[in-house]
């Protein structure tokens, strides 16, 4: 059976063996959600403004209404009260002639009427008019209905509702003697065309306010998709990533909160990148070294006799083999951890102190001319641990690479705002082209530097490794006289 189209959007249900499916609903990006919650507060903001207008608008249409019925009413008690009949040259006795004396020296607003009442309550009075025309469909004095319930009304002022429209209205009685009502001046006003040009302006402002938020729209999305760029990348980044390409960044443009982000997540790739690379060199280099050794121990557990003396042969050996890959196993890890962040651990040390140390220590690698050439007295912020270990790698390998009884110093001095710490030997010195591939891993010079030692070709890398968590570098000189220089340099190390 086939279901009729509904006009909702489709929804796609996902369901697993046992469970309940469930709706997965599109997901609304932050781009529309942040565009539709600056609209809706434009909006709101808009109508807020465009009705407050509307009622200070109208207020003032009140204010002036008022005051202007005000003015009329005090105006006519006051002729009323000092006025004197031209005729006669007295205070005025017949209403009428004082109503009809008013009203000739008047000029009316066009939406202002001036009217004199006369009769009795309860009846339509007469009206005595200003004779001009007033542009509203029925005015005061067309409609008697209107008149006589102002005539009657108790009040001095109001406000008629007529079906053709509002009227205000204020009124002045003039009393006979016994203080009956015989006649009354009114003057009402027509606001409706006031109001409605209040109205017209109130949707002049809605109006404005509509093409502000269609402006406000396309603004508002260019600026956003700008804006939001940055996480649109990182998203796409993060999608694209694997262990075989973690290369991507994210350019950074600005310096606000968005560019923080793919600052932040630019370095979590560079770490990631780190690690992931520290990882692989770590399996290329286990799996490359730890192949012959390995290879070595099975051939001759393979080829092991019964002989005693082969057999501890045999054993010897391998021990050996093993010794040097548990070295070179140890040498790796260090490597691995050296890109971590805890992987040095500064402090304020003693240079001094510290070169006298590691002079005492490399005393017992061999016979050799040890001198303590020069000491830095100063206090520097470095690993002593990490230093000592590089200091003494440093000086295994002038070992290796000298005679008995060839001169190797240790020394340290500063460098401006860093320090420097060196081994130097009298050796035969490090072939050019051997000078940029001797900190490689798994590198060793050429036969003449010397003999090649038992090691992997580790020691060298581990010392850039730690120069270079200090932020610092490792470095060759020659020696003066002959032989290889050693120059652990960390910038900006004094406390």
């Amino acid at each position: 059976m086939t279901t009729p189209p509904t006009g909702r959007p489709e929804t796609t249900t996902v369901a697993n063996p046992g469970t309940t499916a469930e709706p997965v609903r599109r997901r609304i990006s932050a781009r529309v959600r942040i565009l539709l919650w600056l609209l809706l507060v434009m909006a709101v903001g808009l109508v807020s403004v465009a009705t407050t207008t509307r009622s200070i608008l109208l207020r003032d249409v009140d204010h002036r209404v008022n005051g202007l019925l005000a003015q009329e009413a005090g105006e006519f008690a006051n002729f009323e009260e000092r006025g004197v009949d031209p005729e006669t040259g007295r205070p005025f006795t017949d209403p009428s002639r004082l109503l009809r004396e008013f009203l000739v020296r008047q000029y009316a607003d066009p939406d202002e009427e001036l009217i004199g009442l006369v009769g009795r309550p309860g009846h339509t009075p007469a009206q005595i008019i200003q004779p001009r025309d007033i542009p509203v469909a029925l005015p005061l004095h067309k409609d008697a209905d209107a008149r006589r319930r102002i005539f009657d009304s108790a009040d001095s002022t109001g406000t008629l509702q007529r079906a053709s429209g509002e009227i205000r209205w204020a009124k002045v009685a003039v009393a006979r003697a016994g203080g009956e009502t015989e006649a009354a001046f009114v003057v009402a006003f027509h606001p409706g065309r006031e109001q409605a040009a209040v109205n017209d302006e109130f949707r002049i402002l809605l109006a404005i306010s509509g093409v502000a938020l269609l402006m406000m729209t396309g603004i508002g999305w260019a600026v956003s998709g700008r804006i939001l760029k940055p996480v649109r990348l990182v998203r796409t980044a993060a999608a694209q990533l694997t262990e075989q390409d973690l290369t991507r960044r994210i350019p950074v443009h600005g310096r606000d909160d968005i560019a923080a982000l793919a600052e932040t997540f630019n370095a979590m790739l560079d770490r990631l990148e780190r690690a992931f690379a520290a990882q692989r060199q770590f399996v290329d280099d286990a799996g490359h070294e730890l192949r012959t050794p390995i290879t070595i121990v099975r051939g001759h557990l393979e080829l092991m006799g019964d002989d005693p003396a082969e057999r501890e042969e045999t054993i010897r050996l391998v021990t050996d083999e093993l010794d040097r890959m548990s070295r070179i196993v140890e040498d790796l890890l260090l490597l691995a951890k050296s890109e971590r962040p805890d992987f040095v651990t500064p402090e304020p040390v003693q240079l001094a102190e510290l070169t006298a140390d590691v002079y005492v220590k490399a005393r017992t690698l061999g016979e050799r001319d040890w001198q303590l050439a020069e000491v830095a007295d100063i206090e520097a912020e470095l690993d002593p641990q990490r230093i000592t270990q590089a200091m003494v790698q440093l000086a295994q390998n002038a070992v290796q690479h000298t005679a008995p009884g060839q001169t190797v110093r240790i020394g340290s001095r500063a460098d401006g705002p860093g320090v420097e710490l060196y081994v130097a030997d009298s050796g035969c010195g490090v072939q050019p082209q051997d000078a940029e591939v001797i900190f490689e891993r798994f590198r060793r010079g050429t036969s003449r530097r010397g003999a090649r030692g038992s090691g992997a070709g580790l020691g060298l890398s581990i010392v850039r490794a730690i120069a270079e968590a200090h932020g610092g570098r490792i470095g060759l000189r020659d020696t003066e006289g002959g032989g290889a220089t050693f120059v652990l340099t960390l910038e900006e190390a004094r406390a």
